[in-house]
């Protein structure tokens, strides 16, 4: 097998990752994922204040520490840490290296730059094979832009075991796994719905491990004596998170989620076999970032009495003020009755302005909302201080032909190898993806007032405007009630915000789960987002949270 960690899985995650990952026990090759929607944009601002910039710095103080401790032990490191510019990121990495004394190869993959004159940054989600041929290189360190985060994982197997691109099922396996460890602690216990049975109670989870064998099979595991758990449950959830359909369309090959089968290995080992794998699309996904304008938020406290007509009263006045374009109020009713304090009597009132005018969006509207402090409400207050209008990103996802880009390892020694693109591809790579008829409630019996979290897990995200809400029992008693039970329209009743916009709903009966896929409930994405919860991380603990009648065959 390779054993392949992750120390990363976005720009800010744990510092002390890679050096807890190096000194926790043995490992073949060390990955570190950086890149999301809304790190794409901050590094696509980061290089127009400074060309050679675009990748995340982080990363390189990270390695200073650890560069030594890696070559020493034979680690291979890999990441995509380069953002908009690996190749600046490689040059600072030789650079460390000379610098430090050691003797480091550094291989980079480039080609996901699509030119978009009228875009920010435009990135295709890149294969694995270029961070393969790296490593066949002999490159001790490997940086990428813009690849798919599981292929973090694919290139290192690849490279070991020499798959091919007709091995769909070996790659898809490897998929799965890079699927699984990318979001880093996220599989070992952090963010887990059921966090309070964990050893440690979530408190500081391990980074994963994956184990990949010669045939796909994968073994999930982490570092002994670490903090949290690898159970079934724990790999369920990450294999929930921002997903779509079945089809897990990839570059190199279109996973079928429906195929995965989980099973305990030992403490804190979970296997992951039988994953199948078909022809990858035609097309490669691109993120295209542009600037949408400028934004500007104040909130106000509204307490006691009154709300709903303290809410209207500052609504006229702040659209009389600055004109109704562009606002958005959301009443946030925080508020109790009768309460003994202040913050337990009040509710927030947040008003969001968006415009292509940073004036009207700055000063002009924050001011404008602070002069209403003795001329609004009674017992009028505001959490935020008047402030400029910061810009903001829209993420919008497009599609290139595979052969368009110029996928393109650049050796250790300089050498630049092409990486050719898949000859077997799959013109519509979903299109076995549907609904299925949800069928006769499959449990009967009385029933219980009760929390939905008590008998089933959730984990969401964010896709673009889309977000993902995935959701497990916990028995397959429990499956065979929820399969029937969570219908596209009970979910409208549960979370009503979901109601007006388009839902697809999938059926993951090898891991007792549903995906649903919620369009735009995110509007142009996490950037321009002004929802309380702009990547809708926590909509799988709002339904968790709401009661419903729970079948005594299926509670606690």
């Amino acid at each position: 097998m390779i054993r392949i960690g992750n120390a990363s899985g976005f720009y800010g995650d744990r510092f002390t990752a890679w050096r807890e990952m190096l000194d926790g026990g043995e490992l073949d090759v060390l990955t570190g994922d950086y890149l999301a929607e809304l790190t794409m944009l901050i590094l696509a601002r980061d290089r127009l204040r400074d060309p050679d910039l675009g990748y995340a710095k982080t990363f390189l103080r990270q390695l200073e520490t650890c560069l030594g401790t890696a070559l020493e032990r034979g680690v291979r490191i890999v990441t995509n840490a380069g953002g908009l510019n690996p190749a600046g990121l490689a040059a600072a990495i030789t650079a460390l290296a000379a610098r430090l004394g050691l003797p480091a190869r550094i291989g980079y993959v480039e080609g996901d730059t699509i030119q978009r004159p009228d875009a920010l940054s435009a990135n295709a989600y890149l294969g694995a094979f270029g961070i393969a041929a790296c490593l066949d290189g002999g490159a001790d360190v490997v940086v990428t832009g813009r690849v798919t985060d599981a292929s973090l994982v694919v290139g290192p197997a690849i490279a070991r075991y020499g798959w091919g691109r007709d091995d769909l099922d070996e790659l898809a396996g490897a998929t799965v796994a890079g699927h699984l460890v990318e979001c880093g602690a996220q599989v070992t216990g952090g963010n887990f719905s059921f966090f309070t049975e964990l050893p440690d109670g979530g408190h500081r989870p391990g980074f994963p491990i994956a184990e990949v064998h010669a045939d796909g099979s994968t073994v999930l595991t982490k570092h002994a004596g670490t903090g949290g758990a690898v159970t079934v449950e724990t790999v369920t959830a990450q294999l929930l998170y921002e997903i779509g359909g079945p089809a897990y369309l990839g570059p190199d090959v279109v996973t079928r989620l429906d195929t995965v089968t989980l099973r305990p290995d030992g403490p804190d080992r979970v296997r992951v076999s039988g994953v199948r794998g078909t022809p990858p699309p035609a097309t490669l996904k691109v993120g295209v970032n542009n600037l949408g304008g400028f934004r500007n938020s104040m909130t106000f406290v509204l307490c006691g009495l009154d709300i709903e007509a303290k809410a209207a009263l500052v609504r006229g006045q702040v659209e009389e003020a600055v004109g109704k374009d562009g606002l958005e109020f959301t009443l946030a009713r925080t508020d109790h009755v009768d309460a003994a304090d202040t913050e337990a009597a009040s509710a927030l009132l947040h008003v969001h302005l968006r415009d292509g005018d940073r004036a009207r969006a700055g000063r002009a509207f924050s001011a404008a909302a602070v002069e209403l402090a003795l001329a609004s409400y009674p017992g009028c207050t505001l959490t935020t201080l008047p402030g400029d209008a910061t810009p903001y990103g829209v993420f919008t996802a497009d599609a290139v032909p595979q052969t368009a880009v110029a996928h393109v390892a650049v050796l250790p020694g300089g050498e630049r190898v092409p990486i050719a693109p898949p000859i077997r591809t799959a013109a519509d790579a979903a299109a076995a993806d549907g609904t299925v008829p949800y069928g006769a409630a499959a449990v009967d019996g009385p029933t219980r007032r009760g929390a939905l979290g008590e008998v089933v897990g959730a984990r969401s995200g964010d896709k673009g405007g889309d977000a993902n809400l995935g959701v497990w029992a916990r028995t397959d008693a429990g499956y065979a009630w929820l399969r029937t039970w969570l219908t596209v329209e009970r979910l409208a009743t549960l979370l009503p915000e979901t109601a007006p916009l388009s839902v697809r709903r999938y059926e993951l009966p090898n891991l007792r789960a549903l995906n649903f896929v919620i369009e735009g409930l995110l509007g142009a994405g996490v950037a321009a987002s002004t929802r309380f919860d702009p990547q809708a991380k926590a909509l799988g603990e709002l339904l968790r949270a709401r009661i419903v009648d729970l079948p005594a065959a299926v509670a606690p």
